[in-house]
C-alpha cells in the first residue's frame, strides 16, 4: 500500500478530485494548508488579485491506495494539478505498512 500527500494550489481542487474519481479514487483527505517552496513570496496570482507574502494558501491532500493504483494517482495529480508555473506544488509517495477500518476491523488492503 502507499500514502500519497499532494500539496496543490487550492483552485485546483476541484480538477483534481474529478481526475481521481475518474480512475476510481473514491476517498480523500483535505486540508487547508499554508506554505512555501522555491517560490519564497515572489509575486502571485491567487482568485485573481496579485499578492506578495511569505506564506502561501495551499491544499494539502492524502490518499491511502494499493500498490497497483499508485502510479495512476500520482499521473491524475500530476495533470490535473498543472499550470505551468511556479507553485503548483508537490507529490509525495510513502509506504503504508498498514490500514484498519474502525468499523469493521478489516486490515490491509480491505480497509482502504
Amino acid at each position: 500500500m502507499k500514502f500519497i500527500i499532494a500539496i496543490i494550489k487550492p483552485f485546483k481542487l476541484d480538477e483534481v478530485r474529478e481526475a481521481l474519481g475518474s480512475i476510481g479514487i473514491a476517498g480523500m483527505t483535505v486540508s487547508e494548508v499554508k506554505g512555501f517552496g522555491r517560490q519564497k513570496g515572489q509575486t502571485e496570482i491567487y482568485r485573481g488579485a496579485e499578492y506578495s507574502t511569505n506564506m502561501l494558501p495551499k491544499v494539502k491532500l492524502e490518499i491511502a491506495v494499493g500498490d497497483d493504483l499508485a502510479e495512476q494517482v500520482v499521473e491524475a495529480i500530476t495533470k490535473a494539478a498543472s499550470t505551468d508555473s511556479i507553485g503548483d506544488g508537490k507529490i509525495f509517495v510513502l509506504d503504508l505498512a498498514t490500514a484498519t477500518r474502525i468499523r469493521t476491523g478489516e486490515t490491509g488492503d480491505t480497509a482502504l
